[in-house]
């Protein structure tokens, strides 16, 4: 029984001399700040290691100098009261392009000119109710209608700047409305640091939004023939979206590295990617054209849907390396993907990298 049990450890390898890399005990007493919280959690397992070492992809991105970082946001952000964080990353300069979806936008735009959200109560608030006295409902939390009206009311002004232009896109809609911003009203928007920074939104799906409802509303204003029967030849100028792709392709295709920053999935974060494969396409097509192919160095996404379900939300950064969109690891590329509810990971990581990015200036 004695040489059965025998073991000889010299069989196995050294996990130290061998290079592996060992985790740490969570330690709360010694925690200092966001960073120092984040730093441990990178060295202890799971979640809480994706989010921390999310950190450090993140900070890498920011601080790399040649890197032109993209940020796409989608899910109900503005109405969970999330959009300040955009704010910081546009006027920190850590991000210089964005792609969203218009309701994002929309409910942010109206959290920028002074409308309120409010708390639904489960259980005590009934929603043909809640129709019946203009509320909207966005699962615990409350849009109320007056919000639109409002909204549509400063949309009209910019509408009229907008009648100038012969052609438009989202993000030639969004700069006049941050322009708008920026010049009568004082506190954050999403669009207001966007037209400061120089930093263009793109909305890809855009008549997908109450923005772009209310924009189809002055056109039918214009002209009450094209309301009776939404006629598209009527429309007094175009919306082309191939002005957004361009636009975005050129920015792009002129960086030295690009990387993204994901909230969710969708749309916003498809068209970011697929930048790279219209590029290689372009190129294949025309071998004349001078710009070089462009992938992403570097990644970061928080999202909650699991790769099974089969949804682009859920792809991995991996999984898009075989499409030609990000550059492998062993090529240099860097991706952190958190599975999480992006109220709950965004914020302490948005935090973490402003107390460490502070601390390595000095600051306190």
């Amino acid at each position: 029984m004695e040489e059965f049990c025998a073991r000889d450890v010299n069989k196995y390898i050294d996990p130290d001399k061998a290079g592996l890399i060992p985790l740490e005990p969570f330690d709360a007493d010694s925690i200092q700040d966001f960073d120092d919280f984040l730093t441990k959690l990178s060295k202890t397992a799971f979640g809480g290691r994706q989010l921390g070492e999310a950190l450090d992809v993140l900070e890498t991105m920011v601080c790399d100098p040649d890197c032109h970082v993209v940020a796409t946001f989608s899910g109900a952000m503005t109405v969970a009261k999330m959009g300040r964080l955009i704010c910081k990353m546009i006027d920190e300069g850590w991000v210089q392009s964005v792609v969203s979806t218009g309701a994002l936008i929309a409910h942010g735009f109206i959290e920028s000119i002074g409308m309120k959200h409010y708390k639904y109560e489960f259980g005590q608030m009934d929603d043909k109710a809640l129709f019946a006295a203009g509320l909207n409902r966005v699962y615990d939390t409350l849009e109320p209608e007056k919000n639109f009206i409002q909204s549509e009311e400063v949309v009209k002004k910019v509408f009229k700047r907008l009648k100038k232009e012969k052609n438009l896109s989202s993000y030639v809609i969004c700069k006049e409305l941050g322009r708008y911003l920026h010049e009568n009203f004082d506190g954050p928007g999403i669009l207001k640091s966007a037209f400061e920074k120089d930093v263009p939104v793109y909305i890809p799906a855009f008549t997908d939004s109450e923005l772009a409802l209310s924009i189809a509303c002055n056109f039918l204003a214009e002209d009450l023939d094209l309301a009776s029967d939404f006629d598209p030849e009527r429309l007094p100028f175009q919306f082309n979206p191939y002005m957004d792709l361009f636009h975005y392709t050129k920015r792009i295709s002129e960086a030295k590295k690009i990387g993204i920053f994901t909230i969710g999935g969708g749309v916003p974060r498809n068209w970011a990617q697929q930048v790279g494969p219209f590029l290689e396409m372009t190129k294949q097509k025309f071998p004349g054209i001078k710009y070089t192919t462009k992938r992403f160095h570097y990644g970061v996404r928080i999202c909650p849907e699991p790769v099974h379900w089969g949804g682009l939300s859920g792809c991995t950064y991996e999984e898009g390396i075989s499409w030609g969109k990000f550059v492998p690891r062993e090529q240099g590329g860097r991706f952190a993907e958190v599975y999480c509810d992006a109220t709950i990971a965004w914020p302490i990581l948005i935090v973490g990298l402003d107390q460490r990015l502070k601390k390595k200036k000095g600051v306190k």
